[in-house]
């Protein structure tokens, strides 16, 4: 029988990924979306017909047992959270209910329904807020600096408690991934605000420009606006970072592990970068706007992920700048 995997969060960035590379692998995918989020659904509409569609909500425990009930996954994959650092300062107890109090419901339901399931809880470098060590690994101090990244270590953290119970232990393993990218990232991240405005800009599109995570459109008179050009990240791209969390589910022993390229860049770097790409200089483009500075710094983030290489045999596979390239060449078409 092929193997069965349920991942909520399916139609997000990593969780269309992550269903790519599973059935290529052969598995059976099954996935939770929200009702209200079926306008959102055009990362899978190419293998739509190939995966079973449970409606539901992490906040709704009856609905992830259900589709759990029905679905007998072998593995489940949590990507669902409310997952913009910036926008949780704006709505602290959807971040807090959703993405931690929701990825509990999902540890729960599957101890009462699926007790042999592998679970992969997807964690996050923003939950090293300011670190007090650069590049962080596992054993880094946690120091979250928004109501997301606040989410995400309760989350964390139950995970562990659950992993680590003597009577009943369940098998869950957490990524902490650093920054991954990709062209099917939302606009409300700065790399794709980046990639689209460049492409915006290049194409010279006056209507039908896209929106900022603040509503206005993310080339204003020719210019685009970001918050802090000197905030430090380790990007990497988004189809090798869901490589490394089937590889964890296929571990003998649950664990926590690192997933970073281990080199960070600047929002500035970035900038220059993607406008490089269609040969523009991004300083005649680029202005700085209060607005896209989040109320807490946090950062430097730089991963170390020496444990993934060693035990899972991961390690990135693109380099920076081929994932700004290959972002910047696809909103070129989409924004044409």
């Amino acid at each position: 029988m092929a193997k069965r995997a349920f991942i909520t969060g399916i139609s997000g960035q990593d969780g269309s990924y992550l269903t790519e590379i599973l059935l290529n692998k052969g598995y059976e995918v099954g996935g939770l979306v929200r009702r209200n989020a079926t306008a959102e659904m055009g990362n899978i509409d190419d293998f739509k017909g190939e995966i079973k569609v449970y409606y539901g909500d992490l906040q709704s425990p009856e609905s992830i047992a259900l589709a759990f009930l029905d679905f007998k996954p072998s593995e489940i994959y949590n990507l669902a959270s409310f997952s913009s650092p910036l926008g949780s300062f704006s709505d602290k107890l959807g971040s807090i209910m959703i993405t931690g109090v929701g990825a509990l419901h999902v540890f729960e339901r599957a101890k009462e329904v699926v007790p042999e399931a592998k679970v992969y809880q997807a964690s996050t470098s923003e939950m090293f807020g300011a670190p007090n060590q650069v590049p962080q690994d596992e054993t880094t101090p946690l120091n979250p600096k928004n109501p997301y990244a606040v989410a995400k270590e309760y989350a964390h953290r139950m995970a562990i408690i659950a992993r680590e119970d003597k009577k009943n232990p369940q098998f869950i393993s957490c990524g902490i991934l650093f920054n991954h990218e990709s062209p099917r990232r939302g606009l409300n991240f700065v790399t794709r605000k980046i990639t689209a405005a460049v492409a915006c800009i290049k194409n010279n599109r006056k209507d039908n420009v896209p929106l900022n995570e603040i509503g206005e459109p993310i080339v204003q008179n020719g210019k685009l606006k970001l918050g802090d050009l000197g905030a430090k990240r380790d990007w990497g791209y988004a189809p090798d970072y869901v490589e490394a969390m089937w590889l964890m589910l296929q571990q003998d022993i649950a664990d926590d592990f690192v997933i970073a390229t281990g080199e960070t860049h600047t929002v500035g770097e970035f900038a220059e970068e993607a406008f490089k790409v269609v040969g523009l200089n991004w300083k005649d483009f680029v202005v700085t706007d209060s607005h896209f500075v989040p109320p807490v710094q946090t950062g430097p983030l730089q991963g170390n992920p020496a444990k993934a290489k060693k035990v899972l045999g991961w390690e990135a596979k693109t380099i920076f700048k081929d994932l700004v390239k290959i972002m910047v060449h696809s909103d070129l078409a989409k924004f044409s």
